[in-house]
């Protein structure tokens, strides 16, 4: 049978440019000589090209005989096409690996040192006590549990529609909300309701831990479980070609409009070293209207420019790099790391991610901390030793331990002037039962309580009672003190301890008084001048002492 090499030549052509095609079309690399992706993209056709071309050599020329009679290294010698695919093929691998090794800490951890915008943070300044209103007192899955529940009871959408599990945490008028669109239960439901789109998302609020099904009159028509060219990724692909996108989440304007927020990677050291963030595109998820944001020009709605996992890379190079490469892995002198997990906490208007810094060596407690504002990058470092977060958890746990709760990651708050673990603590089924406050400097100091209100009450307690940090003479951070003749006095036994509550005639205000630490209540009536030091409370104020005027 005759050969045809041109026709043969032809047809391997158009199999490896349609092979290139769909490769392009599924994985989306960006056109970008910094991009991993390109490379492996242009490495695999490669690969498969030099197969080509051994296939087609031996079609050709090797038609007698069997591949067991061809001596390989002659084969590739004699045959020019081989040899350069080969060649090439070798050369793409050489120049990425050599790349990935130029870009590293290896050679620039003084490079990567520079990543971080950090400064020292004042404490009490810089993390005022907030209102119950602000305190997340839900974690990712316990919101993706209460994002379920509700889904099951729209009936009108459960059956060709799940709830995705993005849940990204943002501040939304003033309140940190999780917000999660639904998805396209399968392709087939796709097609049957691409033409009106995904008809709502959920908004949890993490403090109230209510749900809301938030319906829109126009459906979202591009998001991560569309298909073809309305799957968001392909959509920014083709809109940006030489783009290399992070992490991208959905979050809300202050109309509630969808969007993606679509942050660009740069890369600033070598060909894929010092990752950074360059711009951020939005796409409105309804439309599909793309509007691109130099990185510090981003509108203050928007709360996810740097994702977590790259501020916290930083900090890590900034607290292992600073001695040199080596001496992050060999003698670890004065090496610090970020601790094994995070939490999200909103100040001024922005989210900002928590975490503990601790000694390479793997003690059990802690250094300090650091907040990183997830839309500037800015970085915190506040010089606070004290237990290790999961430390606490364990201590916080213990207190409960007939009930057999977790703890959830703590978050990082001031409370009467202390620092102060917050976390919630859930049952078997994933639900927030109680919650519990841990003195960071001294973590057997745990209050518990079924509300937050009293689980500070309680907490504020404790501190009196331990007389934390106070010098001779000294009150209690957030001490003040009132003179006044008793106008009402109750009694109450509260968790197996007495308790009095008194007021004062022309103060609304209730002062709470523990009789196991202060006896001496007893000996007043309605009617007695007296005068109290008390820790201020927003419901009833926790009196610390208390004398006779």
């Amino acid at each position: 049978m005759k050969k045809r090499p041109l026709l043969i030549k032809s047809i391997i052509i158009v199999i490896l440019l349609v092979i290139a095609a769909i490769y392009y079309y599924v994985t989306l690399p960006a056109i970008n000589i910094h991009s991993p992706g390109l490379w492996q993209f242009i490495m695999t056709l490669a690969a498969i090209a030099t197969i080509a071309s051994v296939i087609y050599t031996f079609r050709v020329k090797y038609t007698n005989l069997s591949p067991g009679n061809i001596k390989i290294k002659e084969f590739v010698k004699s045959n020019m096409l081989v040899k350069i695919m080969i060649i090439f093929t070798l050369l793409i691998v050489i120049i990425y690996a050599v790349g990935y090794f130029l870009s590293s800490p290896v050679i620039n951890s003084g490079k990567y040192t520079e990543l971080i915008n950090i400064e020292d943070g004042n404490f009490n300044s810089d993390i005022e006590q907030i209102s119950y209103s602000e305190i997340p007192l839900l974690d990712k899955s316990s919101a993706e549990l209460i994002g379920t529940r509700k889904m099951g009871t729209m009936v009108e959408y459960v059956s060709q529609f799940e709830v995705a599990a993005d849940y990204t945490q943002i501040n939304y008028k003033g309140k940190p909300v999780r917000v999660t669109p639904l998805e396209y239960g399968s392709i087939l439901k796709w097609f049957t309701n691409k033409n009106e789109g995904i008809p709502a998302y959920i908004l949890i609020d993490m403090a109230t831990q209510d749900a809301e099904c938030i319906k829109l009159s126009e459906g979202i028509k591009y998001s991560k479980s569309d298909h073809f060219g309305r799957l968001i990724y392909r959509h920014l692909r083709f809109n940006y070609p030489t783009y290399i996108f992070d992490d991208i989440n959905m979050e809300i304007d202050e109309e509630g409009i969808p969007y993606w927020i679509c942050p660009v990677k740069d890369y600033t050291i070598g060909l894929f070293g010092g990752e950074t963030i360059s711009n951020v595109v939005t796409v409105n998820a309804i439309t599909g209207e793309c509007t691109d944001y130099d990185v510090n020009e981003v509108p203050e709605w928007i709360d996810h420019v740097f994702s977590s996992d790259l501020l916290i890379s930083y900090y890590d190079y900034y607290g292992t790099l600073k001695h040199g490469y080596f001496n992050s892995i060999l003698s670890q002198k004065d090496c610090l790391k970020t601790t094994d997990g995070y939490n999200y906490i909103a100040l001024d208007d922005d989210v900002w991610v928590y975490t503990g810094v601790t000694s390479v060596g793997g003690d059990e407690s802690n250094v300090g901390f650091v907040l990183m504002n997830q839309r500037t990058g800015l970085t915190r470092y506040y010089q606070i030793p004290g237990a290790e977060e999961y430390s606490a958890m364990s201590s916080a746990e213990g207190k409960v331990q007939n009930l057999g709760y977790i703890a959830t990651f703590p978050l990082f708050l001031n409370i009467a002037g202390e620092p102060t673990y917050f976390m919630s603590l859930k049952d078997s089924a994933g639900l927030v039962k109680m919650y519990a406050m841990v003195n960071i400097k001294k973590y057997t100091l745990v209050a518990t309580a079924g509300s937050v209100e009293e689980c500070e009450k309680n907490y504020k307690e404790l501190l009196a009672d331990n007389n934390i940090n106070l010098e001779e003479g000294e009150v209690p951070a957030g001490t003040s003190k009132k003179t006044g003749i008793i106008s009402n006095i109750a009694q109450a036994v509260i968790e197996g301890n007495s308790h009095f509550y008194i007021t004062f005639t022309g103060d609304d205000a209730i002062y709470d008084i523990n009789v196991a630490n202060i006896i001496d209540i007893v000996r007043y009536k309605a009617g007695d001048s007296i005068t109290v030091e008390y820790i201020e409370n927003d419901k009833i104020n926790i009196v610390t002492s208390i004398q006779s005027r």
